[in-house]
């Protein structure tokens, strides 16, 4: 069997090697509305559309690209920031034919302290001591507008892997949002309206950012009479924030299709939150793998499930509970992945994207023809199957982002001028 096995892999492997590594682009004009929820997805998701499948994993390349640009190490001055400036970040990330163009960024900051999600530089000196680059937001070109059949607003949003934030945001309490009765986890609120006038970045919160260059873009396109959609995504706690952020728009701005495509999300209010984005017309597709375990959180115990016993417990105003669509995928359908446990590799988004990839139907085979690098499972983590030999976590800088001086010596080199965070 492990003969078989390992004969079969190398086939696979030597015919995707030979393959581009993305599906085509589809014309798909007259039926963005459909792949967008508005029938909720409902025949569409299994078997999974090819077209949807297309989107979701356009989408999620977006939220990576939180990750991939992030500046996570902690000996520069500038951790904590995006590597690249808003005109590059896109090309430096393999993503420059994705038919959109970044217009803003984002930064956010909390007054909670949540482990693991701040990632701040170990010098006095540094770009900021109080936020971090926590997203950004981009719009179609005209060529991808008319292939997806509307302006389309994107606002992509950063999460974080660390376990111990999870287990941190178990034990947090839900928090008034809006006029009702609807609230939410205190900690994702406070990551997304927090501000201080003292700081440089957060003078404004994420959220009046975001909302702020939303509605800039709406009434841009407005004038010159388009259809605009506003698509929302993030994984992760970026998951969380992308909810927030469509909440928010909904009561915002009317007449705007608003959909959110989240990936690995935990939960984030309660079911009056729930039922108000319903009401207002928000759709969301949420991603979820069998064995992570972070969309079983926050409420792991207090969750929608208690439903059921409303009669006796009344409104449930502190109970959590998952909101829209969901499309289940498994870590063990796909033939490249490793079967052993691995709460982080279950969670990061790469497994997501290869499992989307490869999935037809909770009753069906991988996808034969699926186009993404399996490599990319291996990026942060070490997922793929030992016979691919590909060498865990290997997305780094070359050696570590040393470069030779003039003189020979081994130093940090200084970031681009146009790559420096503004004032």
């Amino acid at each position: 069997k492990s003969d078989v096995l390992q004969s079969f892999v190398e086939k696979k492997k030597k015919k995707k090697n030979n393959t581009h590594p993305t599906s085509p682009k589809e014309e798909i004009s007259r039926k963005w509305r459909e792949i967008h929820g508005a029938n909720d997805w409902k025949a569409i998701l299994n078997p999974l559309h090819p077209w949807l499948r297309r989107e979701i994993i356009k989408y999620g390349e977006f939220s990576q690209a939180t990750y991939d640009a992030f500046d996570f190490d902690p000996f520069s001055e500038y951790c904590g920031s995006c590597k690249y400036n808003k005109k590059k970040m896109l090309a430096k990330l393999g993503l420059e034919k994705s038919g959109y163009t970044v217009r803003e960024y984002i930064y956010g900051m909390s007054q909670m302290d949540l482990p693991q999600w701040m990632q701040k530089s170990k010098l006095a000196e540094t770009w900021s001591k109080d936020s971090n680059w926590i997203g950004f937001m981009a719009v179609s070109d005209d060529v991808e507008t008319r292939r997806i059949g509307r302006r389309d607003i994107a606002v992509a949003w950063r999460g974080t892997v660390a376990m111990s934030e999870w287990y941190d945001n178990m034990k947090s309490e839900l928090h008034p949002i809006g006029e009702g009765e609807a609230r939410v986890e205190h900690g994702f609120l406070s990551i997304y309206t927090s501000k201080n006038e003292s700081t440089r970045y957060n003078q404004s919160s994420a959220s009046e950012q975001a909302i702020g260059e939303i509605k800039k873009l709406i009434e841009f396109y407005a004038e010159r009479g388009e259809e605009i959609s506003l698509t929302i995504t993030g994984h992760s706690l970026g998951g969380a924030l992308a909810l927030l952020t469509a909440y928010d728009a909904a009561r915002n701005f009317s007449g705007i299709h608003i959909s959110v495509f989240s990936f690995a999300a935990p939960r984030v209010g309660n079911i009056a939150f729930r039922d108000e984005l319903y009401a207002m017309g928000v759709k969301t597709l949420r991603v979820t793998i069998n064995q992570d375990i972070v969309p079983k959180m926050p409420g792991i115990v207090f969750n929608e499930n208690l439903q059921k016993f409303e009669d006796f417990t009344g409104a449930l105003e502190w109970i959590y509970t998952h909101v829209g669509a969901e499309l289940k995928i498994d870590v063990r359908s796909s033939p490249y992945l490793k079967k052993r446990l691995n709460l982080i590799g279950f969670h990061l988004l790469e497994t997501y994207l290869h499992l989307i990839d490869g999935f037809v139907s909770e009753d069906s085979d991988f996808r034969e023809d699926s186009n993404r690098d399996v490599a990319l499972v291996n990026k942060y983590a070490d997922m793929a199957a030992d016979d691919l030999r590909i060498p865990p976590a290997w997305f780094q800088p070359e050696n570590k982002g040393l470069v030779k001086n003039a003189h020979g010596r081994w130093v940090k080199p200084q970031r681009d001028l146009e790559d420096i965070p503004s004032p």
